[in-house]
């Protein structure tokens, strides 16, 4: 990429051009402007251009056809998409196609920026990567994290490379597989590391509470606003904002993120004055957010604002090879903390951890580890001192293996059911009994006709 970054600008309507051109400009980039794609193609092909701007409405070729000719010959060029508000499914299409992002119409031209600065920087990032491949196999080490694995090199190597950028995180994995973890050395290795660093988790908050949580809330906004509070985003301005969970945060309030995600402002629940925050998001989920997005219970938009950076976690069962180092950490942390002479651990417990599937990843095997170090007799730890969790441990033999006579629907029916059964009707703790989001929950009681309580009292 040049020093001064080259941009394309695609749009017929002249005076949007020229401003964009005039913007652009004054903000540092070159720019080259055409009033349709057919001018737009043969300036790719004697200019080095490094982002495309283009509208998706264009005369002759329209915006999509061209996102398809510039991707058959500049697979990785980055293209920003232009539409009106009402045409959000089109821009959607078009990040599926492969634009990098969009923008509606009208847009604020600081927001222009800030989206073109984005894409710069996945484009910086993406080059980087590719010029440093040969370094893949240089290993990357870290204080808190054991990655002798392939697969947690490769996840070290990947934040090694998105801290420094500003661009939107998303985490992917399974409970207690480190996310948050990863989330804070992103945060601590990015040019935000002086800024705060402000972590929520939506399921630990209820639902009705949640937006006030984020974008905070004025005196009198509700029965009980004695006084205004600011919300986690003000709270992380000029930071990063951890949001665990994402999956799980309700339609609503995903209207409300995807707002700052795009425009950098929202209001305090019951106010009227617009609040400007630079806040890095960095997200998590240990759901597959495209199933949710099949089910309807979040947005495509929002996904596609997400998911810019995706890292995802492998499971612990995936990459055993870094137990025995885990185990040193661990214990080393344990002996620290509790003055206690722990030097080791016998060939026959390391066996023991060795062979267990973990369901919950490196927070179980912290958990049995520091157990292990408050029982053991002696400065070794031993099979003797080495409990698993009985309902954990129960659960991981008979995954897999359904009732006989049952198909898989079936037998997830029935546990929805008896879920019910046992929590007394209240669907929240059902939904916490079988380790489903509320989202989730709910999709699987309007499968099986069950209404929703909660549902029921809205629309009353």
């Amino acid at each position: 990429m040049s020093e001064k970054p080259c941009i394309l600008i695609v749009e017929d309507e002249a005076k949007m051009r020229r401003i964009l051109e005039l913007n652009l400009g004054e903000a540092g980039f070159a720019t080259l402007p055409a009033a349709d794609a057919e001018t737009g193609l043969k300036l790719l092909q004697t200019h080095a251009v490094d982002l495309v701007i283009t509208d998706l409405k264009l005369p002759a070729m329209d915006g999509l056809e061209f996102l398809h000719a510039i991707k058959r010959t500049n697979a990785g060029l980055p293209v920003i998409v232009m539409t009106a508000f009402g045409t959000v499914e089109t821009a959607v299409n078009a990040m599926k196609a492969g634009a990098s992002d969009y923008v509606l119409k009208p847009f604020s031209l600081d927001e222009m920026r800030i989206v073109v600065h984005k894409e710069l920087d996945v484009r910086k990032l993406r080059a980087e990567n590719q010029s440093l491949r040969e370094e893949l196999n240089k290993r990357i080490e870290h204080p808190d994290v054991v990655a002798r694995s392939a697969r947690m090199q490769e996840v070290l190597n990947k934040v090694e490379r998105v801290a420094s950028a500003n661009s939107t995180v998303l985490l992917g994995g399974e409970s207690g597989a480190g996310k948050d973890l990863i989330a804070r050395i992103i945060h601590e290795r990015s040019r935000r590391a002086s800024g705060p660093f402000i972590k929520i988790n939506s399921t630990a908050i209820p639902e009705n509470l949640l937006e006030s949580e984020l974008f905070g809330y004025e005196k009198g906004a509700f029965t009980g606003a004695t006084n205004s509070k600011p919300g986690k985003f003000e709270l992380a301005d000029k930071g990063s904002l951890f949001l665990d969970e994402i999956g799980d945060v309700p339609p609503a309030t995903q209207v409300k993120l995807l707002r700052v995600l795009q425009e950098r402002e929202f209001e305090r629940l019951g106010g009227t004055r617009t609040l400007k925050v630079d806040v890095r998001l960095i997200a998590a989920t240990n759901r597959d957010l495209r199933a949710a997005l099949e089910d309807g219970t979040f947005r495509e938009d929002l996904y596609y604002r997400l998911n810019v950076v995706p890292i995802d976690l492998p499971p612990l069962r995936e990459h055993k090879e870094d137990i025995p180092e885990m185990v040193k950490l661990f214990l080393a942390r344990s002996a620290a903390e509790s003055g206690k002479e722990l030097t080791g651990i016998t060939p026959g417990a390391l066996k023991m951890l060795m062979d267990h599937p973990w369901p919950g990843n490196v927070r179980e095997l912290q958990n049995i580890v520091e157990r292990a170090a408050v029982l053991a007799k002696g400065p070794l730890i031993d099979a003797t001192d080495i409990h698993f969790d009985p309902a954990r441990a129960k659960a991981s033999n008979h995954a897999g293996v359904l009732p006989e006579g049952l198909t898989l629907e079936q037998w997830e029916d029935d546990m929805i059911r008896e879920a019910l059964r046992k929590a007394d009707g209240n669907k929240s703790q059902a939904a916490r009994l079988l380790g489903l989001s509320r989202n989730a929950f709910r999709y699987r009681l309007s499968k099986i006709g069950i209404a929703d309580p909660e549902d029921s009292e809205n629309n009353s």
